[in-house]
């Protein structure tokens, strides 16, 4: 996926609504509509495949409703324009990193010199607990 493709795809079919919202401002925080509620259909994202759709609303589930939109919330600053600019890219970043396919783990096994070491220390410890034993 191309960061700048999708950048303009959420930019051109995203809705912003307003709010007031809490935290730092004051008085201005009981007049001024800062929070930014951002609102984008997961369909509308241009140049998806199927897979990363798919993949898309499997790990940004707890974010998608059942119009099959992609809801975000910001309110961390005390300016709309600022507010604004953080929920773009914040949904960018959750977006691309969704994307991001985990490398498989290969499986590898114990060395030769490893499978000794832990030989050596069982009987060193297996020595000490003989000890322990009483002496006939």
């Amino acid at each position: 996926m191309n960061r700048a493709k999708l950048h303009e795809s959420i930019i051109n079919n995203s809705q912003m609504t307003f709010a007031r919202s809490g935290g730092n401002g004051g008085q201005n925080v009981n007049k001024v509509n800062t929070k930014v509620h951002l609102v984008v259909p997961v369909t509308s994202l241009g140049g998806l495949t199927d897979a990363e759709v798919i993949r898309l609303r499997s790990k940004l589930a707890a974010i998608i409703n059942k119009e099959d939109c992609i809801f975000l919330d910001v309110d961390d600053e005390r300016y709309q324009e600022r507010n604004r600019e953080i929920a773009l890219s914040r949904l960018e970043n959750r977006i691309l990193q969704a994307l991001v396919i985990p490398k498989k783990r290969i499986k590898t096994k114990p060395t030769r010199a490893s499978k000794e070491r832990k030989l050596k220390l069982k009987k060193i410890r297996s020595e000490i607990k003989k000890k322990r034993g009483k002496i006939w």
